[in-house]
């Protein structure tokens, strides 16, 4: 398979793969209605936690940063560590604009840092990392997601300089600014709220 297929093909299967709207299934299969309906109507972890429910919230979480890191690890192995990019960052843009829900779908930040952990698991983890941090200190995951989306490419660059043997570098720092503009996109809302005082913290019900 020539390069441009490769590609092709991850692109294709990652956007896919990433469609699949976790959040809402899990929310309808638990008896709990639409969760476009509840909260800011985000089919993400953080919005299904405003169910109540921290198992399906949990459960959201690990899928949808799974249905990335299962595209960037099979499209990995199979195609090559560019096309194994690739399809993560398609997988968060099927998590973003997913097919099956007219292109509306959620936020992005675990479908962000599952294309990281598998693909670039050094970025990853300190992306991860810096949500956590800055998470604990603010209580706000929006703001969190922003830092550590923010951060990521010059954590990608800064490992690719000063440690040569790990995954790192100018494609994943492409990669991480690619889907941080996205996930800034997607956070609009949240960024004005921010900027008023009025961003939600975490575990508090959205008015």
């Amino acid at each position: 398979m020539s390069a441009t297929l490769a590609i092709i093909a991850a692109a294709i299967g990652g956007y896919l793969l990433g469609s699949i709207p976790f959040g809402l299934v899990l929310t309808k299969l638990a008896g709990l209605g639409d969760i476009r309906q509840i909260g800011s109507g985000n089919i993400g972890a953080t919005n299904v936690l405003r169910t109540g429910r921290k198992d399906l919230a949990l459960a959201t979480l690990l899928l949808d940063a799974g249905k990335a890191g299962v595209a960037a690890l099979i499209a990995g192995a199979l195609l090559g560590p560019i096309p194994g990019l690739v399809a993560g960052a398609a997988a968060f843009v099927g998590h973003l604009y997913p097919v099956w829900l007219g292109f509306n779908g959620g936020k992005g930040v675990a479908t962000f840092m599952g294309t990281l952990l598998v693909a670039a698991w050094p970025v990853g983890l300190a992306a991860a990392a810096t949500w956590l941090i800055t998470a604990g200190l603010f209580r706000i995951s929006s703001f969190a997601a922003l830092v550590a989306a923010a951060l990521s490419p010059f954590i990608a660059l800064a490992i690719g300089h000063f440690f040569p043997g790990m995954p790192g570098g100018v494609p994943v720092a492409i990669c991480a600014a690619f889907m941080a503009a996205l996930v800034y996109w997607r956070h609009r809302a949240n960024i004005q709220r921010l900027m008023a005082g009025q961003e939600p913290r975490i575990g508090a019900a959205k008015s």
